[in-house]
Order: structure tokens, then sequence, then C-alpha cells
């Protein structure tokens, strides 16, 4: 990153400046100037970043002087920062990783004051007031600006219609209506009308056939409603309900953006949406009263995914959604544990690991976890975690996530320990390269907590960030990393059979989790990890795109391959027999691994660490 400092600024002219800002502008002017004079300044060319979401914690409080810089959570833009705006306090007091990215929009300076000055002048009661203020608002813009789960309810409803619409003329008689309906599985059938269009619906043939005496051999066109009221393509589900019912009708001819039927909208379509919701799902985990409940609430995940997959939703999001929902199974089998076995003895934190950490989590994913607890002398309060955990476990395998079969599960206990325990494990994986250290800090360092009220990210995840001054450890991670090779095959071509997630997935995982330790990064993601590689080192963004491309495309492949197998009544797996993917499929997933083998060598190891 091209910055550097300098100090050429006169003093008084940073006096007059921090003067018209809060909370700057309530000091007496020793104090203003005592602060102008410790304070740095920073050329920030445009595209550089001045902190990066989960990587290294801000050690300075920065003041943008002139140009304009973004703040980024996700990638999803949050907030502009121009001149007189104040960033960097949040990572700077807690000694937590930035949960933004701050980046140069263009040339820019920035103000720089040291931590030491920056936490007194915050501390005082004008900064105190300043300080709440500003995380009111960041909290504002960023919920403004990121949705949590995304809802299938909000599809537009040419989504939900699945089947085109089926059509017969005015003189068909109601028994071969009836007949063409029961061969389609339609509830409805149009009629082509005169002067637009007809409709029947089965609550026609109920009430004016079978209990009005209406002749079956008679034409459809005795019984049909007209005219028919119509509904967009574009619009939304919750706007479809209010129109049907505003309408009094439970069927909705849906017309294109040429005014042609499209398919026919039913009340039917907009009540399974709403019971496939991942809200309402969520809404019946958390509100399941015994472990029966939840397990018939979680056997409704393979449908929901389903539907989620038929909406189109992007593999990262659907991923997400999988990942939120495991995790509020986990918390409600914890509740539910503790019902049994009685109130937590000391602080607990619930750790996933693995895909779960990353938020990629699948059907086909197995249950990686662990517990800590606060540090005790009492043996019993180990042994009441294990009964804890084995609940939880247990429940998992049932909602439909089968245990690790490498015992990665908080059970075990050697993924049950007091937090001190945990941070000696961390420390010692740092210390060498041999194998099993390698597997376990592969695993464990992809965590996450999911449950509990003893916080574990600061003990954890600063033993993490100390990964760059390890060399061996690094160089036995990219050894590690280096074993997944792509299975090309002659003229690098796919042939046979082909785990998606071990021979195409992980090496992009393992790159992404290579390069982000050896900076320092944390972010939990496969993708965040890429984009904040890139932010920290100032890769080129063609190869960063061109491999988060790879893995967008590899996950969709696998999803896919996982809807089709649930769909034929089997369990989702990973392995795709390459010959029964489509030609256009087959060729893109070999650019994707192609990507992939040439990333493993494009990528620069860091000095020393060439393998």
């Amino acid at each position: 990153m091209s910055e550097r400092l300098f100090d050429v600024e006169p003093a008084d002219e940073r006096v007059r400046f921090l003067a018209l800002l809060e909370p700057f502008a309530g000091l007496d002017p020793a104090e203003l100037e005592r602060v102008a004079a410790s304070v740095g300044e920073r050329l920030v060319p445009a595209g550089a970043a001045v902190l990066v979401e989960s990587g290294l914690p801000g050690t300075q409080l920065y003041v943008v002087h002139e140009g304009t810089l973004e703040l980024l959570h996700k990638q999803a833009l949050v907030a502009i920062l121009t001149s007189g705006e104040i960033f960097g306090h949040p990572t700077l007091l807690t000694g937590l990783a930035p949960e933004f990215t701050a980046r140069a929009r263009t040339d820019s300076t920035v103000y720089c004051i040291p931590k030491d000055v920056a936490v007194e002048l915050l501390s005082r009661p004008e900064g105190v007031k300043w300080l709440a203020g500003n995380l009111r608002e960041r909290l504002l813009q960023a919920a403004r600006s990121m949705s949590a789960l995304p809802d299938v309810r909000t599809r537009p409803v040419m989504e939900v219609v699945r089947s085109a619409p089926v059509f017969c003329d005015l003189d068909t008689t109601i028994r071969d209506a009836a007949q063409l309906m029961i061969d389609e599985g339609r509830s409805a059938i149009l009629v082509n009308a005169r002067d637009g269009l007809g409709i029947v619906t089965d609550v026609d043939m109920r009430d004016k056939v079978v209990v009005g005496g209406v002749s079956r051999d008679a034409p459809v066109s005795t019984i049909m409603s007209t005219p028919v009221h119509t509904i967009g393509a574009e619009v939304l589900a919750p706007e479809a309900s209010i129109a049907m019912m505003a309408a009094g009708v439970n069927h909705l001819p849906v017309l294109d953006e040429t005014g042609k039927v499209a398919g026919v909208l039913s009340a039917s379509n907009l009540m399974t949406l709403e019971a496939r919701s991942p809200f309402a799902l969520r809404h019946s985990i958390q509100s399941a009263r015994t472990e029966k409940d939840l397990d018939d609430a979680a056997a409704d995940m393979p449908g929901l995914f389903l539907d989620l997959l038929d909406a189109h939703l992007d593999a990262p999001s659907l991923t997400r959604v999988l990942t939120v929902l495991c995790e509020t199974m986990t918390s409600r089998l914890l509740e539910l544990a503790f019902e049994r076995h009685g109130e937590p003895p000391v602080p607990y934190a619930w750790l996933a690991f693995g895909s779960a950490a990353r938020s990629e989590l699948t059907l086909a994913s197995d249950q990686d976890n662990g517990l800590a607890y606060a540090d005790t002398d009492d043996p019993a309060v180990d042994e009441f975690y294990r009964l804890v955990a084995e609940d939880v476990n247990d429940g998992l395998v049932r909602c439909g996530f089968v245990a690790d079969p490498h015992g990665v599960l908080a059970r075990t206990p050697q993924w049950r320990m007091s937090l001190s325990r945990w941070q000696a494990v961390f420390v010692d994986c740092l210390q060498g390269r041999d194998l099993d250290r390698m597997a376990r800090a592969s695993v464990a360092f992809d965590y996450r907590q999911v449950a509990g009220e003893l916080h574990v990210d600061l003990a954890l995840t600063d033993i993490m960030r100390e990964a760059p001054s390890h060399p061996r450890f690094l160089k036995g991670l990219a050894l590690l990393g280096s074993k997944m090779r792509v299975p090309l095959g002659f003229r690098q071509r796919l042939e046979g059979r082909l785990d998606i997630k071990k021979d195409g997935l992980v090496p992009i995982q393992n790159l992404a989790r290579y390069h982000a330790f050896a900076r320092g990064i944390t972010a939990p993601t496969t993708l965040e990890r890429l984009e904040a590689v890139r932010e920290a080192s100032g890769e080129d963004a063609a190869t960063k795109q061109a491999l988060r491309e790879a893995f967008i495309s590899m996950s969709q492949l696998q999803l896919r391959h996982h809807a089709r197998l649930l769909q034929a009544g089997r369990a989702p797996h990973n392995v795709i027999d390459v010959a029964t993917l489509r030609p256009l499929t087959r060729v893109t997933l070999q650019e994707a691994l192609r990507e992939v083998a040439a990333a493993q060598k494009r990528f620069p190891w860091p000095s020393g660490l060439r393998l």
C-alpha cells in the first residue's frame, strides 16, 4: 500500500481545523494545541485502505482532512466520509478487528491521532457524548445498508409461479376442462374468451358443478369468471397478497412486460411462500417447546433450501441462511439442555468451526463444534458441559447435520475445555508445522462464537494475529494447503467423478486462509478473506475477482447438485459424475478449476516461504 506519513501541516492550521469539530471543540486552547501537536498526517492514495475489515486492530484515531473515503461492510457501502469526519474509534477502543473497511475514494489526507491521546480525549464528557452519537449513527447507517436473512416473500411473483399457464376454449366441456386441470396438476384453467380472458378454478368446479348442479357436459364458459383480475410479473409477493384479498379471488394471472400471460398465481403459492420463509422457519425453531418440535421444524429445511435455490438466491446468501438456521437450532438445543441439566455453573462459549464458522454451511455439511468455559478448579463443570454438549450434538444429528467423522465435536474432551486451555492450544498450533498441529489449526482457526456469555474473541483472535511472526507455522499451513491439487487430467480436462468440495472449493479456502493469516487478517468467510487480502496487500483486482467468481460458480454447482439429489429422494453429497453435466456447465467448471490451479502458482508466498 503506497501510503506515507509526513508532517507539513502547520500546527496552528491543525488547531483551527480541529477546533471546528466535535469532540475537539470543547477543549480549552492549551489542550487543543497539545492534541494538535500529537497529530501526524497521512496521504492515502485513491483505492488504498486505511483500515481493513477483520484485519489488524487500529492503533490511531483518524480525522479526514481532505478528500473522500468510503466505509464498507462485507463490500457493501455503509457511509461516505468527507472532510471533518472521524473514524477508527471502535477498533481503537476495543482492540478488536475493524468491522469496516475504510478506503479512499479519492486521493485523501487524514489526521492520525495517537492512541493514548485519543483515549484520553474520548474519555472526557464531550468525547463520551460524541462517541455515543457517532456510534448510534453508524448503527443506523449499517442497518439501512445491510439486510439480514433474504426473505423469499419479497420475491417478484413470477419467481413464485413455477409452471406455464393452461388454456382451453369457450366451447370446451366442463368435463374436459376438469380432466385437463387434473392432468396438469393445476387449480385453475384460463379460457380464451372473445373479448379477453376467462378463468375457471377448482372452487368453481366444486361450487357450480358438484354442488350447483351444472352439467359436466356444459361448455366451460357457463361457469367461468370474467373479466379476470391480473397482476404484473414484477409485483412483489406481499403486494400480490393484498391485491388478491382486495379482489376477493384466489387466483391471479401474471402478465409479463408484453402483456402476455406468463403464469397463474394462486393463494396456495403465497401460503407456501410464507411457510417457507427463512424468518418463519427461524421463528418455528426458536419457539420449539420440545426437542420433537425442534426436529419437526428442522425437517422443513430441505424444502426451504429448494425454494431459495429456485428463487435464484446466490450461493453465498443461501449458505449464510443455512448457517443462521443451524445456529438458531444450536441455541435452542442449548436452552433445552439447560432446562434438563440446570443453569450453566460458569460462563461458556459454544464455538462453530469449519464451514459453519465461515457461513458456508450446506445440507451436506457435518457438524464441527467445540465449547469453551471459564477457568475453574471444579471438575464437575466439565462433566456438566459434557452432558450439555452430548444433547446438542445428538440434537443436531436429528436436525440433519451428521457428526464430524474426525470427532470435532463439543462432546469430546479435546474440543471442550477451559478458555485458558483453548488459548494454550492456539499458541501450540503456532509453534511448528507438524501435521497434527496444522490440521488442528486449519479447523480451530476457522471459528465463530455461536452462543454463550464467555466472550472469547480477544483471547483467541489476538493469538491468531501472531501468525505472521511464526514462519514455520505459515510454511506448514502452506504445505498442508498445497496437498489439495486441482484434479484436472490430460490437457486440463475433467473426467470421471469429482468431489466439488474437496477438489474445487477447499483449495480456494486454503489459499484464502493462508494469505489472510499471513497478514494477520481474521475475516471469517472465504470471500471476505479474498477481499481483505486484496485490500491489505494491493493485489490486482482481476486475480481476486477470478478466484471469487470461481468460488461462487462452484458453490452454485454444489448446491444445484444437492437439490437434484433431494428431489430424487436421496441425501445430498458432494461427488459429481462429470459425464452427467451439461456441456456449458462442464466447460464453466473446467475454467473455474483452471483458474484455481493458476492461482495456486501465481499467488506470491511471503518472503522465504515459497514451496
